[in-house]
């Protein structure tokens, strides 16, 4: 395994929630893990690589600008469909396609530049946090089988093709049993309620 040696400002999750952290720490990189809403004043040059996972706070496009090709985010979805908050129940309402993506981000909501992408299918699961689950654990293998491109930038961004979809957090519907739900009656019932 090669050492990097990357600084690299890891956004989100912590090593309680994600093994990426632990990971690119073998490889040999100085991760600095953050979850609060940070200042972005402080050009943070010293990094090599931005990662955001999970981080719930929004990044300012001159922040962007300055380290344009250096922010990447993985969503949880299968861009450009499902953009934003819940893509997870969003793919089982809208019927539209499952699975991972890590891409560049920029001044738009999940709407920068794919690097890698897996579509995924869902067999023998029940509810939500089942298939959450699987997502979580899909786009953090999909991070690892890409992690020496990633931190060698030996990729071709593309871009996003079609306009997809988007949900805000407020467009989730309430329904009884949360997450847990089981997903084919709750998105059944749900369905019946708009029409």
């Amino acid at each position: 395994m090669k050492n990097y040696e990357k600084k690299i400002l890891f956004l989100g999750y912590n090593e309680e929630v994600t093994s990426l952290i632990k990971i690119l720490k073998e490889y040999g990189c100085h991760v600095e893990q953050r979850s609060e809403k940070l200042e972005w004043d402080n050009d943070f040059n010293e990094f090599d690589l931005i990662v955001s996972f999970g981080y719930r706070h929004i990044i300012p496009g001159r922040f962007l600008e300055r380290h344009q090709g250096k922010v990447i985010n993985l969503h949880i979805s299968y861009l450009p469909y499902n953009k934003g908050a819940h893509p997870n129940f969003w793919a089982f309402y809208d019927g539209t396609p499952h699975g991972v993506t890590i891409h560049f981000i920029d001044e738009g909501l999940d709407t920068g530049d794919i690097l890698f992408q897996k579509e995924i299918s869902f067999k023998n699961t029940n509810t939500f946090a089942q298939t959450y689950s699987i997502l979580i654990s899909e786009i953090e293998h999909l991070f690892v089988e890409n992690i020496e491109k990633i931190l060698n930038r030996d990729f071709k961004p593309e871009k996003q093709q079609g306009k997809g979809t988007c949900h805000k957090s407020s467009d989730l519907p309430y329904f009884p049993g949360g997450w847990d739900a089981e997903i084919i009656p709750t998105i059944s019932a749900l369905k019946k309620q708009t029409t």
